[in-house]
């Protein structure tokens, strides 16, 4: 594992992402989530593992292009954004919407 998130495992994850794609692929138990664009497969494992008690079989990760964006005359690029696709173990789970 990576020295940097050796401490800090929390800051490995930044969100679940819910897009349509992401939601028919929870039907395969599999959850993607917005991961820190410096951490490796190894890191991420062990996050999900340490944060939600649950057993990772695979792990898939794309760094997409950063997008251009334009206000006006003004160009700018939207920030760095990491993708992993984490496939559980047969009867693990993670609780995204929590009943209230």
């Amino acid at each position: 594992m990576a020295e940097r998130f050796t401490d800090r495992l929390a800051d490995v994850i930044r969100r679940p992402l819910i897009t349509e794609k992401a939601t028919r692929a929870l039907e395969l138990n599999q959850y993607t989530f917005e991961v820190d664009p410096r951490a490796a497969k190894p890191d991420i494992k062990a996050a999900v593992e340490h944060l939600f008690n649950v057993k990772v079989v695979g792990i898939s990760t794309m760094n997409p292009p950063r997008r251009t964006r334009r206000v006006g005359r003004f160009s700018g690029r939207r920030a760095q954004v990491k993708k992993a696709v984490v496939r559980l173990a047969e009867g693990s789970s993670i609780q995204l919407f929590p009943e209230s």
